[in-house]
């Protein structure tokens, strides 16, 4: 929508590859892309620039992490469009921390919800949430529908609008929450919640979700049975493959993928690998550390 509408750029980080699961809500990938296995981040770039050339896209194959917002400073606004909250919570702090708006959005099953952030005159996420959520319905446990994600994205894209035209009296002050399968909308005022000693947005802010770390991280992705393994350096991705040809690795110019132990695993050119077939952090780590950074 912000393609179409003619944004002057856009830039797009994502950390994951295309799936046929993903066909069902994700409207710019194909059949091709799954089968391909290519970056979300890659794939998009290219459906986008084929639709509007005047716009400046740029797709970016990584893992959010506190040395990104470093790189974007001076972006305009940020869009979130994510399935963990630790990333979003990542986000809040760039947000007041460089002044840059930012427009959360989520869903799952047929239910979404929206939130404007702007720094140092409403309520940040922490100060909403208090900390980072956990229980409740995830896209593991009860999926997510199609129309629940296209609303979400509509209510973004009109708030990116008003902001980038710099309207903003046209902002909405609440968080906006809908079921679209029983009929169900609401607005909550949250500008109550602002708190003074917020450690994110408050009076002495420190930052907490934007501290470095030399630590070896682990993620499970939501909805997918799988474990995103980061290292805290790089890994020579040419060297890896040679490494791995005893186990038939293919690749393509994004991503490797190699059958370990019964586990497909997707290996990136940042050192990132996908875990396939586990939930389990521990057993994933160890894969990894056994095959790839070992």
């Amino acid at each position: 929508m912000l393609t179409r509408a003619g944004a002057g750029r856009i830039t797009i980080l994502d950390r994951d590859y295309i799936e046929y699961s993903n066909l069902q809500r994700q409207q710019l990938y194909t059949e091709a892309d799954a089968d391909e296995g290519i970056p979300k981040a890659a794939a998009a770039q290219k459906r986008l620039r084929a639709i509007n050339s005047g716009v400046k896209v740029e797709g970016i194959v990584e893992d959010v992490s506190p040395e990104t917002f470093e790189r974007f400073q001076q972006a305009d606004l940020i869009i979130d469009a994510l399935d963990n909250f630790e990333t979003r919570m990542m986000i809040n702090d760039a947000s007041q921390k460089y002044k840059i708006p930012w427009i959360y959005g989520a869903c799952v099953a047929s239910y979404g919800l929206s939130y404007t952030v702007l720094p140092g005159s409403k309520p940040c996420m922490h100060c909403i949430l208090g900390a980072v959520p956990a229980g409740g319905d995830t896209c593991d446990t009860v999926g997510v529908i199609s129309p629940a994600v296209q609303i979400v994205a509509s209510y973004q894209v009109a708030e990116a609008m008003k902001l980038l035209t710099g309207n903003m009296e046209a902002l909405r002050e609440e968080l906006i929450q809908f079921d679209v399968w029983t009929n169900e909308t609401r607005k909550i005022g949250v500008n109550r919640l602002k708190k003074d000693d917020c450690p994110s947005c408050g009076s002495t802010p420190e930052y907490p979700y934007l501290e470095k770390t030399s630590q070896t991280q682990t993620a499970v992705l939501c909805g997918r049975n799988t474990v995103q393994v980061r290292p805290p350096g790089s890994l020579r991705f040419n060297e890896l493959k040679d490494r791995l040809s005893p186990y038939a690795p293919k690749a393509n110019e994004h991503v490797l993928q190699v059958e370990l132990e019964g586990h497909r695993v997707v290996i990136f050119h940042d050192g990132r690998a996908l875990i396939h077939d586990t939930n389990q952090k521990s057993k994933a780590l160890a894969l990894y550390q056994r095959y790839i950074s070992g």
